[in-house]
């Protein structure tokens, strides 16, 4: 999720990257055209299926193609390039949320990329850290989920040394050859993060894409 205007600079240079198309190509390995003009293209989490939000509801944003920028912090220089596509919420207060979704040319393809995102997310904290020596970061494994090809839920937290700090929940799940990644995010810490309702919206969020 977005660490908003003071976390952009964490980010600029995956976020360059992204604005340079690193990752909007789909390379070879991406599901053909043809064949995925036949089949429906994988579906998206609706607003009220995100956790819960104690005073503000959800806004769904529309489903455009490309790799978020919201998702950059973590997933930007180390992404293949496929056809991805992507729907961003928000609350009226300071919680967001973004999903992206991508088809690949087959489930061992998949696979390898819901276990390449995983890895990046894994080595998030470090990144961040390395990148801007007045933020702190820590990562968290919330494990795994038993829907459909499996998924996994990460959390991220982050405290810059002027009084920022953010927390981000995120999750990698697979159906076949199409992997979706699920992001939250808002100020606070782990205390904040509603890990529960996180990890219900991501069995729905796999459940969907087929």
């Amino acid at each position: 999720m977005p660490i908003r205007t003071r976390a952009a600079a964490l980010a600029a240079l995956t976020v360059a990257a992204l604005a340079a198309g690193t990752v909007l190509t789909a390379p070879a390995g991406a599901a053909p055209k043809a064949t995925a003009a036949k089949a429906a293209p994988p579906r998206f989490l609706a607003a009220s299926e995100l956790p819960p939000h104690p005073s503000s509801a959800w806004t769904a944003g529309p489903v455009g193609d490309g790799f978020p920028e919201e998702l950059a912090y973590c997933l930007g220089e180390g992404v293949p390039a496929y056809d991805y596509r992507h729907r961003v919420f928000h609350t009226d207060l300071d919680t967001s949320a973004v999903q992206v979704t991508v088809v690949t040319g087959s489930a061992a393809k998949g696979k390898a990329l819901a276990a390449l995102l995983n890895k990046e997310i894994r080595s998030c904290a470090d990144r961040i850290e390395a990148s801007d020596p007045e933020v702190e970061a820590e990562g968290r494994f919330y494990g795994t989920l038993p829907v459909e090809e499996g998924a996994t839920v990460h959390g991220l937290h982050t405290e810059a040394s002027w009084g920022a700090t953010d927390i981000h929940l995120l999750s990698v799940g697979r159906d076949g050859r199409t992997v979706t990644v699920v992001g939250w995010g808002q100020m606070g810490d782990f205390d904040d993060a509603p890990v529960a309702a996180f990890k219900k919206t991501t069995k729905k969020a796999v459940n969907k894409l087929h």
